[in-house]
């Protein structure tokens, strides 16, 4: 287990369950759902750099068609709507993974406040 933080052993596409399992060094492990990972995109276009921190909307059935390894620090998630923008940082993951539960229903009642669908 690294003493800094935790870090990645394993992670693996299910495309057929359209999610992403994700095994860390602290013996957790997490299945991410595409759709989860997609709205929460670090990509820059999305975050609010350059303007205002778009909601993603409408990515419910969305896939994963690849994840790609960034140096040692991040991996590019390939979604099969054609994004692949957003890098995802080993600790970014891991909070969006520790966070699923909390982050989601943050998304859920943004996305009621806006009208917008999943």
């Amino acid at each position: 287990m690294s003493d800094l933080r935790p870090w990645p052993l394993e992670l693996k596409v299910r495309r057929a369950d359209k999610t992403l399992s994700l095994a860390f060094d602290t013996g957790e492990t997490f299945v991410l759902p595409a759709e989860y990972l997609r709205v929460n995109t670090p990509s820059a276009q999305d975050r609010g750099h350059g303007g205002e921190r778009r909601t993603v909307s409408g990515k419910q059935g969305v896939g994963i068609t690849d994840v790609r390894p960034v140096g040692r620090y991040a991996a590019r998630i390939v979604f099969d709507d054609g994004h692949d923008t957003g890098l995802y940082s080993w600790d970014a993951l891991y909070d969006l993974a520790r966070g699923q539960e909390r982050k989601w229903a943050v998304y859920l009642q943004e996305l009621t406040d806006k009208g917008l669908k999943r």
